[in-house]
């Protein structure tokens, strides 16, 4: 039975993966060639974007595990392993390959909007933040249930408005140096999460590890 802890663990993991303010940098190097008023909508847009997919997801993920015949615990160590990886590369304040490489970098920075695609998805709502949702959506099937994990999505996407609506201040005042160091303290956040999502999900496998 869920509690109120794990709500909050969930909306600390969301917010860890998507990762609003290690997201910055890359967002105003997206953005450089836009005016004030554009850069603001690409910000609403990518925010909107995170909120629609990750709501999609958790309204219709576990269904489409069940239609690939993969089980909720395969998919816990799959997604964990997933996130481990991310966090890894976090914690060298680097951007992980999973959610960019370098070929989709070059091509995101050719394009006139990058609102949706590459911001959106795959750097924000990425196979990580994708993986959290459908695990942590799998442990009730009430309405109550769904609606909280709904709440916390938006919160996600309020929290990447924010983030890009201020991204130039954020910047200036926290700097290269304090954007990492957040990034990294999210990246070790991820790992415990990643590392939780392995053994619940081995544990289910494999019933005589516990």
């Amino acid at each position: 039975m869920f509690d109120w802890t794990d709500y909050a663990k969930f909306l600390v993991a969301l917010l860890s993966i998507v990762s609003p303010i290690g997201s910055i940098p890359i967002f105003i190097n997206l953005t450089e060639n836009q005016s004030n008023p554009e850069r603001h909508r690409t910000g609403v847009q990518a925010a909107l974007s995170v909120v629609m997919v990750l709501g999609a997801v958790l309204i219709t993920g576990e269904a489409l595990l069940r239609f690939f015949g993969i089980t909720i615990p395969s998919f816990r160590v799959g997604g964990g392993i997933l996130i481990l990886l991310m966090s890894i590369s976090m914690m060298h304040a680097r951007l992980s390959q999973i959610k960019q490489t370098e070929e989709e970098a070059k091509v995101a920075a050719e394009k006139d909007s990058v609102a949706v695609v590459p911001l959106g998805i795959p750097l924000l709502a990425g196979p990580g933040a994708i993986s959290t949702v459908i695990v942590y959506a799998h442990y009730d099937s009430s309405l109550t249930h769904y609606f909280i994990l709904g709440a916390g999505i938006l919160t996600v996407g309020a929290a990447v408005w924010i983030s890009f609506r201020l991204a130039p201040h954020i910047a200036s005042a926290l700097g290269k140096t304090g954007i990492n160091i957040i990034t990294r303290i999210m990246g070790l956040v991820m790992s415990a999460i990643g590392i939780e999502f392995i053994a619940s999900g081995l544990k289910q496998l494999f019933p005589g590890l516990s």
